[in-house]
């Protein structure tokens, strides 16, 4: 997006939105609004059908899943004993259903574009600490929503308000837990198997164990 659009968008945002409560982040070529979830519908309306903005389309949304964000998961500079195998994970990370979630875990992203105006925007939400994570759908403003929330549905748990089929899109029904969130163990929960004396394909408990690969020594490099 050229400087002068830039500088439009920004005029525009500040005219149209002044009444809402909004974090605006600016990037060189790009405006970020971060919102609560609560305004979302109003907000996704108003640059939608707002003639000077025309946010006509959709283009991209996507889950984010910020546990640990920022936090090491290994000190590199020294190593136990017993080196490798320290990184042995049991699989029985399964969404507790009474498990409160921290305020900032599960964010929505929203990719605009005004079409007319060739300039894009945009939007992050966060769920809060609700169980199952949730927020309004936008199925009503872009029918491109549809699939886009089913994906954040199947792949991170977010379920969407107001969405006319969520339902899992990506993995099958039988599928236990939400593969893109970070506590999600890298061998899955289940397992398929062929009964022989049933003839069918039926599903067990995983039976590997997740073994995530990490070095088991990262010196310092010493001083020459």
């Amino acid at each position: 997006m050229s400087n002068k659009k830039y500088e439009q968008l920004n005029d525009l945002i500040k005219q149209y939105l002044k009444s809402f409560e909004i974090v605006k982040i600016n990037h060189r070529t790009s405006i970020t609004l971060e919102l609560k979830k609560d305004d979302l519908v109003e907000i996704c309306t108003l640059l939608k059908e707002t003639k000077a903005l025309n946010f006509s389309m959709l283009i991209d949304l996507c889950g984010v899943d910020y546990l640990h964000y920022g936090v090491d998961d290994w000190e590199t500079s020294k190593a136990t004993a017993s080196g490798f195998s320290r990184a042995v994970q049991k699989n029985t990370i399964i969404p507790d259903p009474d498990e409160e979630y921290q305020e900032k875990r599960f964010a929505i992203i929203y990719h605009l574009l005004s079409i007319e105006k060739n300039w894009r925007i945009r939007l992050k939400t966060f769920t809060g600490n609700a169980n199952p994570p949730t927020v309004q759908s936008v199925t009503g403003i872009w029918g491109s929503a549809n699939w886009f929330e089913r994906e954040a549905f199947d792949l991170f748990g977010i379920h969407f308000n107001g969405h006319p089929d969520l339902r899992r899109i990506l993995t099958d029904y039988g599928f236990i837990g939400h593969p893109f969130r970070k506590d999600f163990p890298l061998s899955g929960n289940l397992e398929v198997f062929h009964d022989d004396l049933e003839e069918k394909v039926k599903y067990r408990p995983v039976s590997i164990i997740s073994r995530p690969g990490v070095p088991k020594v990262i010196r310092k490099k010493k001083n020459s």
